[in-house]
């Protein structure tokens, strides 16, 4: 479990967490890039999997000690069927709550030598990951979006990734950067990106990095390049 909620984010934008309360090993997940509700089916998916996965490697039929979900009750049965378990609808957190002694019981196919050989290189994995994920890559990503509809100040960022502005700016500060920094860096990715399209006129590139006149444009691309957007995209044609 420990491992599981260590690298899930490896194959998921999902955040596991997991913490024992006397019998109760109680497992919530965040899912990192919703903007709303999170569709049922991947909360109900992500249960399944780990209650799967007990069972499968234990050989044992396991139950959870029981499951809250934060929907209303369809009337459907289908969960209490599958797990098995009592089943709380309108609870205040999506939660499988697992018997703590069933996290005692042994996989057969448990192999230490393939984990001590795998484990370095999902940790690499996963640092890699956890760097794109700083804030200033993800304000950088949110600038890319929004750039086409003028300066984006870092109030429109900040209310994108629901966050405050005075959260983010204390945030872009702790990382060394500025948002200045940031929107120079964005535009910069976005254009060597639009060059490198020849079907994208370089008219476009402007308007698209949000620039209200095309000078204004090649003035900046010339003092990031040292030279001229055409004679860039020329060099790599």
């Amino acid at each position: 479990m420990t491992r599981l909620a260590r690298f899930k984010q490896l194959c998921a934008p999902e955040r596991m967490s997991f913490s024992k309360d006397g019998m109760d090993c109680v497992v919530t997940v965040e899912w990192l890039h919703a903007a709303g509700e999170v569709p049922t089916s991947l909360t109900d998916a992500t249960f399944v999997s780990i209650v799967e996965l007990g069972r499968r490697g234990t050989g044992a039929r396991l139950v959870p000690r029981r499951v809250e979900f934060t929907r209303p009750d369809d009337g459907g049965g289908v969960h209490r069927d599958y797990f098995g378990c009592p089943i709380r609808f309108g609870a205040g957190r999506n939660a499988l709550v697992l018997d703590a002694a069933d996290l005692d019981r042994p996989f057969p196919g448990h192999n230490p030598e393939l984990l001590d050989i795998l484990n370095p290189a999902l940790a690499s994995a996963l640092s890699e990951l956890e760097a794109r994920s700083s804030t200033g890559e993800q304000v950088k990503i949110m600038l890319k979006r929004i750039l086409a509809s003028g300066r984006p100040e870092i109030a429109d960022v900040a209310r994108e990734l629901g966050l405050s502005e005075r959260t983010l700016q204390r945030r872009i500060t702790g990382e060394g950067k500025t948002f200045r920094q940031l929107l120079v860096e964005a535009r910069q990715d976005l254009v060597r990106q639009l060059l490198q399209d020849p079907s994208v006129e370089i008219s476009e590139v402007a308007f698209l990095l949000g620039y209200e006149d095309a000078n204004s444009f090649y003035r900046a691309f010339r003092s990031w390049e040292g030279t001229t957007p055409a004679q860039w995209r020329g060099l790599r044609s």
